[in-house]
């Protein structure tokens, strides 16, 4: 079997560009197979691509690996779209937080719930679609593979919206996963934990030992009751209130709640994110001129999408925790016109979803954000302003219309240049060619 053609869109990524090659190198079964990198940032695309370079020789891939500018001279022919992008991510991210905070909105972070995300939302999806476009037109079959955030919307934006083949991607789960082996005191790959829910809002159904298969949940609320109580303090508090751990962490799931400012108002910590990347960068150059071994990157990194893509391609069935799909039953109680995130199965025939029922008490606190995200997509799609005032005013971060009109004429203003009418077709109702009817376990 020949190696599939991967195209990866903002390639020159670091936090998402270095896992994302050492899940690729190290896996064996898309040896031979082709990789075009593609972003716009010329320093960081010439960076990643000796980069990979360095790693398919290293690794004996044999991978065939060019890069360019122009996505349309990567998609023809191809079999995979990996997508890791942002529109000056850091500089307007800011201003989604600030500007909001300025105007009396108490939110923690700003990037996938509340006022952040709509603008994440109406500033991306325009691009995502674009691209999708492009993919029908180059290569109706390739599967489109997301990290962009805000990846519920982006996710369900794809799939209402076009023709293309799409899941999201994230390691949201695994952190929480961390999190209950942290209070378990055990190492986290001993653990098998079931999630469902919204990207970054999942609620942990299942906790086992992953060779026992036993049940930990009674263990865990035994020794969370006397652990640190600094630790993860707001998730602790929905986990004792509904007996069900929450992800994937204080601040990202807060974002989904009226009083999730409760984490703290402090937001993204920027300045760490560019000492990280800036740390990051150099480490590279550096094992690029030969003062260190670029194979220090050749791991799996705990990402999911080259395990999806293997499967794909070879038909090999594996089980991926986690991953972002259009619901359509997949949690019965939340609209079928919602992208969900659950555990799947993936193989030569797609991607099945792995329905989960949740209790009622627990969708209760998913439908809000829920129908926020929808209206936010609509208004993306058709780059109306007062469509996304609706979405601000459905969202649980929102308390004050005042606020919320003031921060809208703020936002929209600034992200202007990159909210459009989308030209659509509405792709009409999608069925998975096999979803599986398990409820809340691994298959």
């Amino acid at each position: 079997m020949s190696g599939p053609k991967i195209v990866f869109i903002g390639a020159g990524s670091l936090s998402f560009g270095i896992p994302t090659f050492g899940d690729l190198f190290t896996e064996p079964e898309l040896a031979g197979g082709a990789l075009s990198l593609v972003d716009i940032d010329p320093e960081n695309l010439d960076r990643m691509h000796r980069l990979a370079l360095s790693m398919n020789e290293a690794s004996g891939m044999n991978l065939s690996i060019s890069k360019t500018a122009e996505r349309r001279e990567a998609l023809p022919g191809a079999d995979y779209v990996v997508c890791s992008l942002a529109i000056e991510r850091c500089e307007l991210w800011k201003q989604d937080f600030r500007i909001p905070l300025a105007h009396g909105i108490r939110h923690c972070l700003g990037e996938n719930g509340g006022p952040g995300a709509l603008f994440f939302a109406l500033r991306t999806i325009p691009l995502l679609l674009d691209i999708c476009r492009d993919m029908e037109e180059l290569c109706p079959n390739a599967w489109l593979l997301n990290f962009s955030n805000p990846e519920s919307r982006i996710v369900l934006a794809v799939n209402k919206y076009t023709s293309i083949r799409c899941v999201g991607l994230c390691h949201g789960l695994f952190m929480s996963r961390a999190d209950i082996a942290k209070v378990l005191v055990r190492q986290p790959d001993s653990i098998e934990v079931v999630g469902a829910g919204l990207n970054h809002f999942q609620w942990i159904t299942s906790v086992r030992d992953a060779a026992s298969r036993e049940d930990l949940y009674p263990s865990l609320r035994r020794m969370e009751a006397n652990f640190d109580p600094g630790f993860r303090p707001l998730t602790r508090k929905l986990f004792r209130a509904f007996g069900r751990w929450p992800t994937c962490s204080d601040d990202h799931m807060g974002e989904y709640l009226p009083y999730g400012y409760e984490a703290g108002m402090e937001g993204y910590d920027f300045d760490a994110d560019e000492r990280a990347r800036a740390r990051t960068k150099r480490e590279v150059e550096d094992a690029l001129a030969g003062r260190g071994d670029v194979r220090r990157w050749l791991k799996k990194s705990g990402e999911k999408a080259v395990e999806a893509i293997a499967a794909l391609h070879t038909g090999a069935r594996r089980y991926i925790p986690s991953a972002i799909v259009y619901n359509q039953g997949a949690i019965p109680d939340l609209p079928a016109d919602l992208a969900v995130e659950v555990p799947v199965l993936a193989d030569r025939d797609g991607i099945h979803r792995v329905a989960v029922d949740l209790p009622v008490e627990l969708t209760a606190l998913l439908a809000a954000p829920a129908a926020a995200q929808r209206l936010s997509v609509e208004a993306a799609v058709a780059g109306d302003k007062q469509a996304a005032m609706r979405a601000l005013l459905a969202d649980p971060a929102i308390d004050s219309t005042e606020a919320a009109a003031g921060l809208l004429d703020e936002l929209w203003e600034i992200n202007r240049p990159y909210i459009r009418p989308c030209a659509t077709r509405h792709a009409g109702p999608r069925v998975g060619p096999r979803d599986c009817g398990s409820k809340g376990g691994r298959p």
